[in-house]
């Protein structure tokens, strides 16, 4: 590791936010570890393989202003607003290290005196409840790490938009997702703005050295951004595989939720194509149960 840097997004549109991180991610030299902290406004964030339409209302919240976006990594549906601050760690594959990197948001939330564990397949939680999910992406240069930290999102809004499985939250035995959730200024005196320099601070304690701290506008050539948004932004990568997905059967299994449906022929009215949807934090797993599938009906 040659060099730590800091980003600190200040803009506020999802989709330029991820287009810069999906162009880090790509694209950082080697040896280099970056933090890169940034904020959406009122955003449903759906993991690659979900269905929105399963996820979320979309329709009230396209109505209302709001965005869907799907990023790349797996795992399930969350919520940003401007009292959330999400966080990307992008360390090529020597330097990645998953444990290292939610140390960096553990020991920043020792400033405020609040204690965190490491928690079920992907979460953390204090005193007991979920405040960052987190999800993983293996790029050919570079591995991504990125997740949330519930500070002071509206919890009103986050179950407005979100329509959780009932099954899932039996699961982890609550009510609904208010009670599974915590926002840190619930116990805390933390907002998503004076958190950024504990996290700078920890992020070079854990490391060791002193990081650098870039400006926003200065990572990625314009041109590769817009190119990205555009895609990321496009009706067929958020919408056209799953408008006309019919569930016919549901699982749950310890690594995740899986919906199984079908697109049907309007002329023939037979079945032209299987669709799976999963909150799996593996991305691949579409492609082995298509595979499977595929063997049987051989």
């Amino acid at each position: 590791m040659k060099k730590l840097q800091v980003i600190v997004s200040n803009q506020y549109n999802p989709y330029l936010n991820l287009a810069v991180e999906t162009w880090l991610t790509d694209h950082q030299e080697e040896g280099v570890v970056t933090m890169y902290l940034w904020k959406n406004e009122r955003t449903v964030v759906i993991g690659l393989n979900q269905n929105p339409f399963s996820e979320c209302d979309v329709k009230r919240l396209n109505d209302e202003g709001g965005h869907l976006m799907r990023r790349r990594t797996g795992g399930g549906a969350v919520y940003h607003d401007l009292g959330n601050l999400n966080f990307s760690f992008v360390a090529d594959k020597q330097d990645y290290d998953v444990r290292r990197q939610q140390s960096v948001i553990q020991e920043a939330l020792r400033y405020y005196g609040l204690e965190t564990e490491i928690s079920g397949r992907n979460d953390l939680t204090c005193q007991g409840r979920k405040f960052s999910g987190n999800a993983f992406y293996n790029g050919s240069i570079n591995n991504l790490h990125h997740g949330t930290i519930l500070i002071k999102t509206d919890a009103t809004m986050m179950q407005r938009y979100l329509t959780v499985d009932p099954g899932k939250l039996q699961k982890h035995g609550v009510q609904s997702v208010r009670s599974r959730v915590v926002n840190l200024s619930e116990l805390a005196d933390v907002t998503s703005e004076n958190i950024v320099d504990p996290l700078v601070k920890a992020f070079e304690n854990v490391y060791g050295m002193k990081a650098e701290v870039v400006r926003f506008d200065e990572i990625a050539p314009l041109a590769e951004v817009q190119a990205t948004i555009a895609h990321i932004t496009s009706h067929e990568y958020l919408y056209a595989k799953w408008e006309h997905f019919k569930t016919v059967k549901k699982a749950q299994f310890p690594w995740g939720n899986v919906e199984v449906g079908y697109e049907m022929d309007a002329e023939t009215q037979t079945v032209k194509n299987i669709v799976i949807a999963t909150d799996s934090l593996n991305t691949e797993i579409t492609g082995m149960i298509n595979d499977i599938l595929n063997l049987i009906s051989l």
